[in-house]
């Protein structure tokens, strides 16, 4: 603790960049003090384990996007398997399933963006760059931005797009990995890293920030009812749809004084994605019997991934290389809308009656296979308030004011406040965590060797 008692640094969030940020600075000999609204810590990394299966269920984050150390690192420390995606993809045309041929030209589509140009949407774009591709791979284009980013393509900027294309290709993005235990094997080895100076609050909802250069008091409330803390540094790391939720909105946070104009101005110019996903467990790998028609001697045993142009969930994917009975429909943007204001129950049947209809079978017979659902309603969470975050026109360096401290007091991190281009994944998260530590020691003269990275 600090000589007054307080501690060195609170800490509101406990997710990816949260943990990742106590780690360092607990290291750093700094008392830390995290606040986290939920029950459990993680944030958007939500691993549901079942005893009587002998698999993770993924709620949240699910994919290792390529080979970034601030998640391979610690995963090979620990000694976890960490296995690549693999299998065929297929594709729905017609109510026919066959093989995908559409890659090639949304890559020719996607390297004509251009960010020495001014900005625009995605939607734009490509509505005036390519007068030779055809309707059908500008379809198919537009299905990918859209269900990789969760993006609206009429906001989501090109500049941004590129980006995060870049990042990717620095890191392999174009491959994709699971931890063998999900994520919760992250959430567990970013738990232990906590140094004993490091303390955890959970179901501590903290309600405004009252601050000022070098102080600040924060109001929360928990189970045993109203508190108040105190310190001279706060990291803030909950999620965008937090910081941007309305004063009354449950999750909300009140700043006073309000946050300087360049803050909201950044908070402005990035959004929040929207996905619904589901995963449907069956009793069998029903789907090994299935031949697409044109390709009979072939079965979708090994598909990895079905894409589609379906209104509800357009895109699904198995277990490969992992041949487990799971299947997770994933309904970015607009289809997630579809899903507003539904329950549970309506998410699941829809969720078959579409997947029944792309394998071209029986709603019923579908249903005879069919075990369990496993959903959890990001949009809906007030501790998310949506999937993760895009970078709308003019989103240029809005990363960078994200992530500026106000003050010497305030800090940020998240996936929303990265810097490196790689918004809206764990590691990027994690990245920002070791940068807003980073910050934190620097301003109180800490030696670059205790900084780290």
């Amino acid at each position: 603790m600090s000589l007054s008692g307080q501690p060195d640094v609170i800490v509101v969030g406990a997710g990816a960049a949260g943990l990742a940020a106590a780690a360092k600075l607990g290291h750093a000999g700094l008392a830390v003090l995290i606040l986290e609204a939920r029950n459990r810590l993680g944030g958007r990394m939500f691993t549901k384990h079942n005893p009587a299966l002998p698999y993770p269920i993924e709620l949240g984050a699910e994919f290792i996007h390529g080979m970034p150390p601030e998640i391979w690192q610690p995963l090979q420390q620990a000694k976890v398997k960490i296995i690549e995606v693999s299998g065929q993809s297929w594709c729905v045309e017609n109510g026919r399933i066959c093989a995908c041929d559409f890659f090639d030209e949304v890559d020719e589509i996607l390297k004509k963006m251009d960010d020495r140009s001014p900005d625009e949407s995605f939607l734009a774009f490509l509505n005036r760059c390519c007068p030779k591709a055809s309707d059908a791979a500008k379809q198919r284009t537009l299905g990918y931005v859209v269900g990789f980013n969760a993006a609206d393509p009429a906001l989501v900027g090109v500049h941004w797009l590129l980006q995060g294309m870049r990042a990717e290709e620095s890191i392999e993005g174009d491959r994709a990995f699971r931890a063998e235990g999900g994520y919760a094997q992250l959430v567990e080895i970013l738990r232990r890293q906590l140094s004993p100076s490091v303390s955890v609050k959970t179901e501590t909802l903290v309600n405004s920030i009252r601050w000022r250069h070098g102080e600040a008091e924060l109001t929360a409330k928990s189970k045993e009812g109203g508190m108040t803390f105190k310190s001279g540094r706060i990291l803030i790391t909950v999620p965008l749809g937090v910081l941007k939720a309305k004063a009354g909105q449950v999750g909300a946070i009140e700043f006073s004084p309000a946050l300087p104009s360049s803050k909201i101005d950044a908070l402005n110019r990035v959004e929040m994605g929207k996905v619904t996903r589901v995963i449907l467990r069956f009793r069998e790998r029903f789907w090994e019997t299935i031949s697409p028609p044109d390709h009979p001697r072939k079965t979708l045993s090994d598909m990895s991934f079905l894409f589609s142009k379906d209104d509800w969930f357009p895109t699904w994917w198995t277990t490969m290389p992992d041949k487990l009975p799971l299947i997770t429909g994933w309904a970015p943007f607009h289809s997630a809308e579809r899903f507003s204001d539904r329950d549970q129950d309506f998410v699941v049947e829809r969720s078959l009656q579409t997947l029944a209809r792309l394998l071209g079978m029986n709603k019923q017979a579908l249903q005879d296979y069919f075990e369990a659902a496993y959903f959890h309603d990001w949009q809906k969470d007030p501790f998310s308030r949506g999937a993760y975050s895009y970078g709308k026109v003019g989103a240029d360096a809005a990363q960078h004011a994200l992530a500026e401290p106000v003050a010497h007091t305030l800090f940020f991190a998240g996936e929303a406040t990265d810097v490196t281009g790689n918004n809206g994944t764990v590691h990027g998260a994690i990245a920002s965590g070791y940068r807003a530590a980073a910050q934190i020691l620097q301003k109180i003269n800490y030696p670059a060797t205790a900084i780290g990275t």
